[in-house]
């Protein structure tokens, strides 16, 4: 399984939608509303780099209220 952190900007007064919706995408292991930069962090999983990509770009951007997204890969030191 491969993992990662996924910073989310949302619309002003947005991040709680966006929270709930993206609560809802299989492959999410947690959503939680944050201050600072950022207004939403999830932490996704899939079996492959691809799947994950694809979870990524298909499901959670398409997420209305959503302005811009970073992902950030989870590795084992």
């Amino acid at each position: 399984m491969v993992q990662a952190y996924i910073l989310i900007q949302t619309e002003v007064g947005k991040a709680h939608d966006v929270a709930v919706s993206i609560g809802k995408i299989p492959g999410v292991i947690r959503v939680d509303a944050v201050t600072g930069p950022y207004d939403v962090v999830v932490l996704a999983e899939a079996h492959t780099v691809d799947d994950l990509g694809g979870l990524i770009v298909s499901k959670v951007q398409n997420v209305a209220g959503i302005m811009r997204t970073l992902t950030c890969s989870v590795v084992n030191l």
